[in-house]
């Protein structure tokens, strides 16, 4: 929704995207906000800041100068205005960033990929101000993704849960993705960790909590809550209150769910304290976030009767998920 909200900012026309309910209650104003200080007419149809919104553009940025974009909800408002960057009729475009910037690492990814496409660019010292050459210069006859370091998460996480080994091939330790520091906390956590070009690989055994900030890998919060639900002592996450506004409010329903099968676990504003107890099978709610479903079912690895409710919401992110964690239940 951000990143297609940004794309029909420099399009032709008007443009109204919606989603399903929990879209429509998914912040967008800081986006919408900065897209307007650059011409384009951007605004929540039902006045609320969320989805739908409506843009009309004709093509190009044309604010002078730039613009101010908070970072402290989503790094998604950030990424999309740097990928239209290269749009602005007026160099050099200025993108001042208001306040902290919660997921820093994606941010990170897109300057990479700017680069790569030959958009060049300078970090002041709290914003961005972008050179570009002609449009007519920009791009690449191949570009080469990375697989998901956010989806190898899942299995890197068996493999600590399950005191067996797991390697994810072509996730190297130059990759660009924050999520790959993933394996870092396992290591805290007692895993072994193999670091190697051609792939990473975990190897699991006896855990024990750690105290984490995740605020830079926040899409793993829940794959290590169903690593902390086995561990020796509480594990706490910090420093994630904006994966409230997520799917669902991942913070709440992480909480919800991991009651359900016995987990002792405390909320606080921005995370959550896992305590290990006996836990116990039960149907777990996914509410529609594909994330939920992953994480929720490596539980299941260990502890019979977890049935996962809406395993379609997967197909998000990851289709084939299930198949793939049979195939590595099959292979234990």
């Amino acid at each position: 929704m951000r990143f297609l909200t940004a794309l029909c900012a420099v399009g032709h026309g008007r443009y109204r995207l919606d989603g399903i309910a929990r879209m429509r209650e998914r912040p967008m104003e800081d986006l919408l906000s900065a897209l307007r200080s650059l011409g384009v007419k951007a605004h929540s149809e039902a006045g609320n800041g969320c989805p739908p919104v409506i843009v009309e553009s004709g093509g190009f940025l044309r604010g002078q100068g730039g613009a101010v974009i908070r970072g402290t909800v989503s790094s998604q408002f950030v990424s999309a205005l740097l990928m239209i960057a290269p749009f602005h009729e007026i160099a050099p475009l200025q993108l001042i960033l208001e306040g902290s910037l919660v997921s820093e690492p994606y941010v990170k990814m897109t300057e990479a990929m700017l680069r790569d496409w030959g958009v060049i660019w300078w970090n002041p010292l709290n914003g961005y101000e972008f050179r570009s050459e002609s449009m007519a210069h920009f791009g690449v006859d191949e570009y080469a993704i990375e697989p998901d370091a956010s989806a190898a998460s899942y299995f890197w996480a068996a493999a600590a849960m399950m005191d067996g080994s797991v390697k994810v091939q072509d996730i190297t330790p130059k990759s660009i993705q924050g999520d790959v520091s993933f394996v870092a906390l396992l290591n805290r956590m007692g895993c072994q960790v193999i670091r190697e070009a051609s792939g990473i690989t975990v190897f699991g055994g006896p855990v024990h909590g750690i105290d984490a900030d995740m605020n830079h890998i926040s899409d793993t919060v829940m794959t290590l809550a169903a690593v902390a639900c086995f561990a020796e002592g509480p594990t706490t996450i910090r420093n994630v209150a904006h994966i409230r506004h997520k799917e669902t409010d991942r913070i709440a329903a992480l909480a919800t769910e991991l009651r359900r099968i016995g987990a002792g676990v405390e909320e606080s504003a921005d995370g959550l304290t896992i305590t290990p107890r006996p836990l116990h099978g039960a149907e777990i709610e996914t509410y529609n976030d594909h994330r939920m479903a992953m994480s929720m079912a490596l539980i299941g690895l260990k502890v019979p009767g977890i049935v996962i409710k809406n395993p379609g919401c997967v197909a998000k992110t990851y289709p084939n998920f299930f198949a793939d964690l049979e195939r590595l239940r099959q292979v234990s």
